[in-house]
């Protein structure tokens, strides 16, 4: 799919020159997600975060001035806290073989195990719709491979 072009209205996150550098925002983000006809929403926290396949996607903007942006999967499987250490080999070796995403375990409060996998880029200076179209697809394709992986390691339970 075609990268965002220009907007027409002057709310509209996406309007001016596609080459001016903007400033990172959930806006901009959610904007460009939408020009792909992806769809996301804000959850309680305020972070925008949308479904891909079984999996789920935040897009997170870290930093004191909320200049970094953090495309972030959580594989939908979960795994018994006896799965840790297997996990964390299949993470070792996705990290030793690609390079997006970093892939880690992450245990949750209920003791589940989950291989979560993130992409991380400052951009304090700004961004262009395009260079973020480029990087938030970047983040949601990989990702989504990431997931697809784990979806195949056994003991995985999808709730």
């Amino acid at each position: 799919m075609a990268s965002p072009g220009t907007g027409d209205g002057r709310a509209d996150p996406l309007a001016g020159h596609p080459d001016e550098l903007r400033p990172l925002s959930d806006a901009l983000v959610a904007a460009v997600l939408a020009s792909r006809g992806y769809s996301v929403q804000t959850d309680p926290a305020g972070d925008l975060v949308g479904r891909w396949a079984d999996s789920l996607i935040w897009f997170l903007r870290p930093g004191t001035a909320g200049e970094l942006l953090q495309v972030r999967t959580v594989a939908a499987p979960s795994f018994g806290i006896e799965y840790v250490p297997a996990l964390h080999a299949f993470c070792n070796a996705w990290n030793h073989d690609h390079l997006w995403p970093k892939a880690f375990v992450h245990v949750e409060d209920d003791g589940r195990a989950r291989v979560c996998g993130e992409v991380i880029t400052d951009l304090e200076h700004g961004v262009t719709p395009h260079q973020l179209d480029r990087l938030l697809h970047c983040g949601i394709v990989t990702g989504c491979q990431l997931a697809a992986e784990v979806a195949g390691l056994p003991g995985g339970v999808v709730t």
